[in-house]
């Protein structure tokens, strides 16, 4: 009898088999290109947030009082040197850098913009946020008059290296200064805001430019991963403006919230595509095997075992396919995370977004786990209706009925 019964279970049709085969490859093939889509945006939204943190904000900035409001030099730290020596000696904090800010309007000869002036110490800039990869063109280089432009400045201007620009705007004392720069490099930070209107130079000469003194800073910039650093600043700095990055940086935000919302909709796309398929071969596998189940509940075989043997057949199903999306999805995110998706074809509209034209993709396990537990999950579901058209099964008819 129980030969019988095992002969019955696992007879297949070479059509059953293909059938099974297609979605084992359905699953594999529309998992693997979820898990590139995962990571692909993922890494775009890292590379952007790690390029803002290291050009600019870094995970924690302090300001004045109403500087981010006014940005007037009036509204400046005036002992920024003091408190960088007390960041420094604080454990969770990596690195520390002071920046000189000051809005005005950048001249050529024949063309005008609005620009942002920043002084920076290019030996703590490297440190801080490795400054010299972000160079385009030219060298990293700010003695005599020496200045690094945002790349969309330099094309709005239409600078090349060596060009001769001319920076005005109000000193500390009120008046209208101007000052005479060289360009040297042009950098592209994947900042917008920089990128579209920097023009960086050395902290010293800003000072002088500006009147400000070497105690002085508009923004000090913070590296540290440590949880509760932000919350420990903001109680050691009462009167200071202490910002996190994701406060300063409101689009970066928003593109990891759309992030979750978009691998949120792919996951769920997937999880259907996977569920409609095992849904599709099985009940279709059940609808030919009547007979044979028939067969099985009037010898005296328990529903349990029935349910346990398609149960069984929906999970080899599922994992088949998640094994295969598993293995071709790590691979071309391997692929992908080290040589890149190239977009150099539509790198102008690009980098204007902040975008570079090389994109990597990232890795993380709980892209593996989180889609095999979704997998499982749909391949038991979709025998549920199949199950209760079995449950139901009348033998004795069923088999006069095949006859």
């Amino acid at each position: 009898m129980y030969k019988l019964i095992l002969k019955l279970a696992w007879k297949n049709s070479f059509l059953r088999r293909a059938r099974v085969l297609l979605v084992i490859i359905m699953i594999a093939v529309s998992m693997s290109m979820m898990l590139v889509l995962e990571g692909v945006y993922d890494g775009l939204v890292k590379n952007m947030v790690d390029k803002n943190k290291r050009s600019e904000s870094g995970d924690i900035s302090i300001f004045a009082k109403e500087y981010r409001v006014n940005r007037d030099l009036t509204y400046r730290i005036k002992n920024a040197d003091e408190i960088k020596a007390q960041l420094q000696s604080m454990k969770g904090v990596e690195a520390v850098v002071l920046r000189v800010k000051a809005d005005g309007l950048l001249s050529t000869a024949r063309k005008s913009s609005f620009a942002s002036l920043i002084g920076i110490d290019l030996k703590e800039e490297e440190h801080f946020g490795k400054f010299s990869e972000f160079l385009k063109e030219g060298v990293i280089d700010l003695q005599k008059q020496g200045a690094i432009v945002g790349i969309e400045l330099a094309k709005t201007l239409k600078l090349r290296i060596g060009s001769k620009v001319v920076f005005s705007t109000q000193d500390t004392k009120g008046e209208i200064n101007s000052i005479a720069l060289h360009v040297r490099a042009i950098v592209q930070t994947t900042n917008i805001g920089l990128d579209n209107s920097a023009i960086f130079i050395d902290i010293n000469q800003s000072h002088k430019f500006l009147g400000t003194t070497s105690q002085d800073a508009m923004q000090i910039a913070i590296r540290g991963e440590e949880r509760e650093l932000y919350e420990k600043l903001k109680r050691a700095f009462p009167n200071l403006d202490v910002k996190e990055f994701l406060e300063l940086q409101p689009m970066m935000k928003m593109m990891q919230d759309v992030m979750i919302i978009f691998n949120s909709v792919t996951f769920l796309i997937v999880m259907g595509v996977v569920f409609i398929g095992i849904f599709g071969v099985m009940y279709v596998s059940i609808l030919e095997r009547v007979r044979e189940f028939g067969i099985m509940i009037s010898l005296g075989m328990p529903y349990r075992y029935i349910r346990a043997q398609i149960f069984l057949e929906s999970i080899v199903v599922g994992l088949l396919g998640y094994l295969g999306g598993a293995v071709l999805g790590a691979v071309l995110l391997i692929y992908l995370e080290r040589y890149g998706i190239d977009l150099s074809a539509f790198s102008d509209a690009l980098e204007m977004w902040g975008y570079e034209a090389v994109i990597y993709a990232t890795i993380k396990v709980s892209y593996f786990t989180t889609t095999f537990g979704a997998i499982i999950t749909a391949s038991l579901l979709s025998v549920i209706i199949p199950l209760a058209k079995i449950k139901k099964l009348n033998p004795i008819e069923v088999i006069k009925a095949d006859k």
